[in-house]
């Protein structure tokens, strides 16, 4: 197996491969501007293409020995002024799987490597211009699957993320220093009433820490979107209500009960929140093998879903199905849609279905058929899910699990250091799960540890001559 050197120049298709106006081929490493001097031609025939200048746009020719093989433009942005911190040759063709892929073989054919996948944000990392949380955000932002979603991957990416937490490690590791210097050179660092100075700084990290992973299931759902399970007894408007949701006849709507015998899943984007909707068979007693498949299905459905939305008929009366359905979603959040609105039966025993409710559960009217209430029920979906609101300008949202967990862990450290401040825990016990701390919220922009830690005692501290 070839060995992949992480100092070789590479390259890929920037762009989707497909028939299109424009393709890119992108270019990143050392060897750049000399496999492009073997492939272009500009248009100023006595233009040397080592000396064209940076971050300028270049027309001119590709060409395989004497044959042209397209037209482009070539972009050059030279390190360390360019996303890699490399060289970066990026070259627009006209668009066309045939060409993108005759251009990306001319390059590898002249020096170059086919970049591995994220290879290009990797070096980014490696070379310093951007840490693991903003790698991770520029693929967010190409995942975000909403506006809210793309706002917050764009604020990370820009380093927001990254500020609150070198913020904090800082912080930590000076703490170290000093408790490290003390121990070794008590006669000029002296710890008396440092435990509870510790305390107030400790206090402020874990306040900080816990404030960002509550936003870890707003974020979440920001991210990947709520999933949705619509549930009610057969012919309750279930299927009607996805359909208005939509905007299409996606689902089967009939007068007749059961009509719906599997789960249909479909997405939708509304006021900026994503909802992944399952549209389920209706739940009931039935002795139809196919039907009782169905209603397995969406009982199953409902132990996954963020949230669960119960339509009620309130054409008919309030009968056992309804409470058979309320116990089985009692636990979950849910919204209480009343439907068929527009021709509600008179003696609607409301009361009784109030009875059954937990407190604090919204019931809202609504018409599934003609779309009424369904502005009530957006408001109550974000003031359930998001309380209230979500501001991007304003707060970061964690999205990602890998920052959850670690974020979790470091908070687990810093309630041990707190823990053992009030107990009276001699100082150098401190230094452990403080340290514990600094390389779990290290683990988040992708920073070591020792070497940081010997910096920070030289430069700020110099415990030696």
């Amino acid at each position: 197996m070839e060995m992949i050197n992480e100092f070789d120049t590479i390259a890929a298709i920037a762009t989707a491969v497909s028939n299109a106006g424009i393709g890119i081929i992108r270019m990143s490493g050392s060897d750049s501007m000399k496999i492009l001097s073997r492939i272009f031609k500009p248009r100023n025939q006595k233009t040397d293409v080592h000396d064209l200048e940076s971050h300028h746009i270049y027309y001119g020719n590709i060409l395989d020995g004497d044959e042209i093989v397209d037209e482009c433009i070539v972009l050059i942005m030279k390190g360390p002024s360019s996303y890699t911190r490399e060289d970066v040759v990026e070259i627009d063709c006209h668009g066309g799987v045939v060409v993108l892929y005759r251009i990306l073989n001319l390059v590898i054919k002249n020096g170059a490597r086919a970049a591995e996948p994220g290879e290009f944000t990797k070096r980014a990392f490696l070379n310093g211009r951007i840490d693991l949380s903003q790698a991770e955000a520029v693929m967010d932002l190409i995942d975000s699957k909403n506006e809210m979603a793309r706002k917050n991957s764009l604020s990370q990416l820009r380093g927001r993320l990254s500020e609150k937490i070198k913020k904090i490690r800082e912080e930590i590791i000076y703490q170290i220093a000093y408790i490290e210097s003390a121990l070794d050179d008590p006669e000029h660092y002296d710890l008396t009433g440092y435990p509870n100075e510790l305390l107030k700084s400790d206090n402020i990290w874990i306040k900080d820490v816990e404030h960002l992973l509550e936003t870890y299931d707003n974020g979440r759902m920001m991210a990947e979107g709520i999933r949705t399970c619509i549930v009610g007894k057969p012919n309750a408007g279930k299927s009607s209500f996805l359909n208005q949701l939509l905007g299409e006849e996606r689902a089967i709507v009939t007068d007749i009960a059961g009509t719906t015998r599997d789960t249909l899943e479909e997405s939708v984007t509304i006021d900026g929140v994503t909802l992944h909707m399952v549209d389920t068979a209706g739940i009931r007693d039935t002795e139809d093998q196919v039907e009782s498949i169905g209603v397995e299905r969406a009982k199953r459905e409902i132990e996954y879903a963020d949230l669960v939305l119960f339509l009620v008929d309130t054409s008919v009366d309030f009968s056992e199905e309804d409470l058979e359905i309320l116990d089985e979603i009692r636990e979950k959040k849910k919204i209480i849609l009343l439907n068929k609105s527009d021709k509600s039966k008179e003696n609607f025993d409301y009361e009784r279905l109030r009875d059954c409710l937990e407190e604090g559960d919204p019931v809202i009217s609504v018409s599934a058929k003609y779309g009424d209430g369904i502005d009530d029920f957006l408001f109550e979906l974000k003031k359930m899910m998001f309380h209230g609101k979500i501001d991007v300008n304003q707060e970061m949202y964690i999205t990602n699990v890998r920052h959850k967990d670690a974020l979790a862990k470091a908070l687990e450290s810093l309630l041990c250091v707190r823990d053992s401040i009030e107990g009276g825990m001699p100082e150098d016990f401190f230094t452990i799960d403080l340290m514990n701390a600094y390389e779990k919220l290290g683990l988040i922009v992708g920073e070591s540890v020792e070497d940081d830690l010997v910096n920070e005692i030289f430069s700020r501290f110099c415990t030696g001559k």
